[in-house]
């Protein structure tokens, strides 16, 4: 099981109500056949956006065909339109639109543009009353976000840490699925290694966004003194901040989405999910005649959509070996994962997840 390989960076610039670049086999004022609008990050966030651009830049490169990406400047339904509407006014037959945040967007384009095809990672088309219905010109892509966080969590206790924090960026459910995950993987490796209940504790906290602050760096300081070991930063260029502050304490970072490993020496592994890989196969599959059109597909172990970054890793305990005997287990749905739990519960009192070797405190 390979990792994603690093990726690589694009430029960003200004146009009107979206930035966009990327372009290739096309002139820089216009539109691309292939479209990507980002979300709230940018193109360049070592995360979900740059994981999913690349894979269409990667297809379009090997194609010789041209590209390009929008940039909302606002989170709104009517700017994500916007985007839609340049893209295709550019020329775009095929728009991949990365984050929950496009599913009422692109409920409403499915239908206004018949003709082109819509890429909806990480979740599926729905109306402002969450009816959802994905028209035959859209795919939603989704990830199994719950075992890529057990993997870490499992991985980080049995390579002897017991003192762990999650700190995530807004509540949403992907982000949820990965802390959920983290907690009950940890939880999972103590029980196996015969520790006592409690005997591993989470600091657990959404910073409200996906930006790098200085509030962010801060708390993730205040853990590292605290003595919190690691911490799984899950929130975008959240990352960056607690890197930042893993570097000035000497403690260590686990990535997300993508494999981080080049971002920080602090990096000793990464929960990447097959962002590239799975916007790749449906470009794909649209210029091949099978454009999985009305489709949710859902990428999880069982066909290698999610993992850890092993080629990078920096465990000291925790092998290859013990990697492929708990994501075979994952593979196989021997292990459960309660990974859908509202987002205004918090982690296990209100959640309720079954943990007893793992003990989570919230903070606000």
């Amino acid at each position: 099981m390979k990792s994603i390989l690093p990726l690589a960076i694009a430029s960003v610039m200004l146009l009107s109500a979206c930035a966009s670049g990327g372009t290739s086999g096309a002139a820089s004022n216009s539109g691309g056949e292939l479209a990507l609008i980002t979300d709230l990050g940018t193109i360049d966030d070592k995360s979900f956006n740059q994981g999913a651009w690349e894979g269409l830049k990667q297809y379009a490169d090997e194609k010789n065909i041209s590209h390009k990406y929008y940039q909302p400047t606002e989170q709104s339904d009517d700017a994500y339109l916007n985007g839609i509407d340049l893209a295709v006014s550019g020329g775009a037959k095929v728009i991949v639109t990365p984050g929950y945040l496009f599913e009422v967007p692109v409920f409403i384009a499915q239908d206004r543009y018949p003709d082109v095809k819509f890429i909806l990672v990480d979740g599926n088309p729905h109306d402002a009353n969450n009816n959802y219905s994905t028209a035959s010109n859209s795919v939603g892509v989704t990830y199994a976000e719950e075992q890529a966080g057990f993997l870490a969590g499992y991985a980080a206790v049995k390579d002897g840490m017991t003192k762990l924090g999650f700190m995530g960026g807004m509540a949403v459910p992907a982000v949820i699925r990965y802390g959920y995950g983290f907690v009950q993987g940890a939880d999972y490796a103590g029980k196996e290694m015969g520790l006592g209940d409690g005997a591993v504790t989470v600091n657990y906290h959404y910073t409200g966004g996906f930006a790098a602050t200085p509030e962010a760096k801060a708390m993730a300081a205040s853990w590292y003194n605290d003595g919190i070991e690691v911490i799984f930063a899950c929130g975008g260029a959240v990352g960056n901040s607690v890197m930042a502050a893993a570097e000035e304490e000497n403690k260590k970072v686990i990535g997300v989405d993508v494999d981080q490993s080049g971002e920080s020496a602090t990096v000793i592994t990464s929960a990447i999910k097959g962002l590239r890989v799975s916007v790749y196969d449906c470009i794909r599959d649209f210029y091949d005649g099978k454009f999985p059109g009305g489709q949710s597909l859902i990428f999880s172990a069982k066909n290698q959509g999610v993992g850890l970054a092993m080629d990078t890793a920096k465990f000291t305990q925790f092998t290859q070996a013990d990697y492929e005997a708990v994501y075979a287990q994952l593979a196989s749905d021997s292990i459960t994962i309660v990974g859908n739990v509202d987002a205004s519960s918090t982690p296990v009192e209100l959640g309720g997840l079954p943990v007893t070797a793992a003990t989570v405190t919230e903070i606000n």
